[in-house]
């Protein structure tokens, strides 16, 4: 019980899920199940039949595409607490990527048929979903646009923008490396590593073997190429 309420503590802290009542939190809960996955593994595999929605409660993901090589695109960061693979309730499709476990995972999964059945009782889950996916939407098409019409350098600079909250902090390249930078843009780590020597030599980053900081935000902005209003 202790568990489930803990969970249940958890899911309110999910967006979608705020509105919702502690009974209606409960039924959520108690249709599906909570598993662990250790750091390295795949939680799911792309083009298999779908493993359902998840929440990651602890832990971090990554979301990968793979090309025929094998190179991975790594097409969303999920972090605690949200909710991923959402579109296999509700088409019943195959998983549409496959989610690997960057740090120890604690998640909680629910089935295609359990989440139909749960729509019947609280519909407000569905209209939650909707949410969601406008959001994914909205990520898939900035994603398209960055590799249609941002060079790599640009892509660069955005990503480290996305990554330092707009120079707030720094980056940590224990927790975001090379190969990891040049999967999140869909390039190789050769030239990420141009692009940020290019970077620094303009003065717009500082960077050492520990963390990379932002030191001119305006600038960095223009070389990503990002318009007023899109931070």
């Amino acid at each position: 019980m202790e568990k489930t309420e803990a969970l249940i503590d958890k899911l309110r802290t999910v967006r979608h899920f705020q509105k919702l009542t502690t009974k209606d939190l409960f039924t959520i809960v108690t249709s599906g199940s909570v598993h662990r996955h250790a750091a390295g593994m795949a939680i799911y595999d792309e083009a298999t039949p779908g493993a359902g929605m998840f929440v990651l409660i602890q832990g971090k993901v990554h979301l990968c595409k793979y090309g025929p090589q094998g190179q991975a695109t790594i097409m969303s960061v999920i972090e605690p607490v949200i909710m991923f693979n959402e579109i296999t309730v509700l088409d019943g499709g195959p998983n549409p990527a496959t989610a690997v476990a960057v740090k120890d995972c604690l998640v909680w999964q629910i089935l295609p048929e359990s989440f139909q059945a749960l729509l019947q009782q609280i519909p407000q889950v569905g209209l939650s979903l909707l949410r969601v996916l406008a959001t994914r939407n909205r990520q898939l098409i900035s994603h398209y646009e960055d590799l249609s019409f941002r060079s790599v350098i640009a892509r660069t600079a955005k990503l480290i923008l996305d990554l330092s909250g707009y120079g707030r902090h720094p980056i940590l390249r224990r927790d975001c490396g090379i190969e990891e930078m040049a999967r999140r843009i869909a390039s190789v780590p050769e030239a990420i590593s141009r692009s940020l020597n290019i970077i620094k030599g303009r003065g717009l980053i500082q960077v050492d073997r520990r963390e990379i900081r932002v030191l001119e935000v305006e600038k960095l902005t223009d070389l990503a190429q990002i318009g007023p209003g899109m931070q």
